[in-house]
């Protein structure tokens, strides 16, 4: 048996054991015909956890950068059980007009999340999109406008929600109440993530359309920090990390104790330490996310030690009967006054699927929660319900962060109209909420999806 044969016959397997979990998942064992909008790092890694566990073909392909586009498509072929190579677009528009269309992953920067979502729902997909779900507030409310409106399912991959031990967490330590009252939530990331260095603006690599990678976002000089995968050190494509790493944080945490909006929100900080990077996004910022009776607050520092080396990028909530300390790897739970402690460490699942062991740059203890955020999502598409990552929970976990972002900007605590989806009171504020444009882009709206 070649390579192929065996891929082939091990995504057969592994869809047949699946389908055995899943029966009403997969009563008609119907293929998924998918589509893929940015085809860059995180894209590929989480498209491929679907070929895993789901009948699904990757019909179609699309990229601005002609190399990362090609090299997924062969990679995608060798995956799927098909064999087949994915046709390729340059432009998501042309690629949505295709008929062999299910579902649309969007993993595109930031700044295109919205743009790209929103036409693929009005074309009748039901979508699978990156978080942050957008790169200001107007656009996520859009968004969530758009996905009511056409009716589609939309799954944010927020995938602590889906995360197992963190899943064991929530029911086994915070809803049996060993916490007790739980009166405040610490959530940090001390990695040094932010891009370094001042290499000079350059002509954009001939296989890149840096106009149309650009988009809707201000047009930037081309430089080889923002293209590929650090353009999250760039407000113009991205939230920085309170947008890229907070809400992740933000998120379980609000999934694992049910809360909504924050009633107030405020932040400080900015560059402290690396002054020279061209990044200019926040290397040291605080936010705190205040609820009734709760304070939730978030610290990064892309600079010097982090306060607990075990728990870098965490969450740590605070009880009067104990403490929970948890992220991607694991939690533990230290009861006060003696009591038994508690560790479980993240499920792998690298025999069960053994191109895990090799996958170029895949986070293997992500794999097992985005293989079940897919089932998750795929279940809530058969049965036209919420998947537990609804783009609404999505909206307010990312709108939340960017309103950190528009609080350490005007200097001030903001207060939060759910209702109004609007700042209390805040002229300067609210005028933070929507990003310009670049034309020819029109910047959605929730009344003209």
């Amino acid at each position: 048996m070649n390579r192929r044969e065996f891929v082939k016959a091990s995504a057969a397997g592994v869809a047949m054991s699946v389908i055995g979990r899943y029966p009403r998942l997969f009563a008609a064992e119907r293929t998924r015909r998918i589509g893929l909008i940015g085809a860059g790092w995180y894209g590929k890694s989480a498209l491929l956890r679907l070929l895993q566990v789901a009948p699904a073909e990757v019909v179609c392909l699309c990229d601005v950068d002609r190399n990362m586009l090609a090299e997924a498509a062969e990679l995608v072929a060798s995956r799927q059980a098909s064999g087949k190579t994915p046709r390729t677009y340059a432009d998501y528009r042309e690629m949505l007009k295709q008929e062999d269309l299910d579902i649309v992953q969007v993993s595109t920067p930031d700044h295109w999340h919205a743009l790209a979502m929103i036409a693929a729902v009005q074309a009748g997909r039901d979508v699978w999109v990156e978080k942050p779900t957008s790169h200001d507030v107007v656009e996520g409310q859009a968004m969530v406008a758009a996905a009511r409106k056409y009716g589609r399912v939309v799954q944010v991959n927020t995938e602590r929600r889906s995360t197992p031990h963190l899943i064991e967490a929530k029911r086994e330590i915070i809803e049996q109440g060993k916490l007790g009252k739980i009166a405040q939530v610490e959530i940090c990331c001390y990695y040094h993530m932010r891009a370094r260095g001042n290499p000079p603006d350059t002509t954009p690599p001939a296989h890149l359309d840096w106009d149309m990678w650009t988009g809707p976002a201000t047009l930037r000089p081309y430089n080889p920090l923002a293209h590929p995968r650090r353009w999250r050190s760039f407000t113009e494509y991205s939230n920085g990390i309170v947008g890229d790493m907070c809400v992740h944080m933000l998120d379980a945490v609000r999934w694992m104790m049910g809360l909504g909006w924050p009633n107030h929100i405020s932040s400080s900080g900015g560059i402290f330490v690396d002054t020279n990077s061209k990044a200019n996004i926040t290397d040291t910022q605080t936010a705190t996310f205040a609820y009734d009776d709760l304070n939730v607050v978030w610290q990064h520092r892309t600079w010097g030690e982090a306060p607990d080396k075990e728990y870098p990028w965490a969450m740590v909530f605070y009880g009067d009967k104990g403490t929970l300390k948890a992220d991607v790897h694991k939690y533990d739970f230290i009861p006060r006054g003696g009591g038994r402690p508690i560790h479980r460490d993240v499920t792998y699942e690298l025999e069960q699927y053994p191109e895990d062991k090799t996958e170029k740059d895949l986070e293997k203890h992500v794999a097992p929660a985005l293989r079940a955020h897919w089932l998750n999502f795929l279940e809530a598409v058969d049965n036209r319900t919420k998947p537990v990552a609804d783009i609404e929970e999505g909206h307010i976990s990312s709108a939340t962060c960017i309103l950190a972002n528009v609080a350490r900007r005007v200097g001030r605590t903001l207060t939060w109209d759910p209702v109004a989806g609007r700042v209390v009171g805040d002229d300067q504020a609210n005028g933070l909420l929507k990003k310009t444009y670049r034309s020819p882009w029109v910047h959605p709206e929730p009344g003209n999806v």
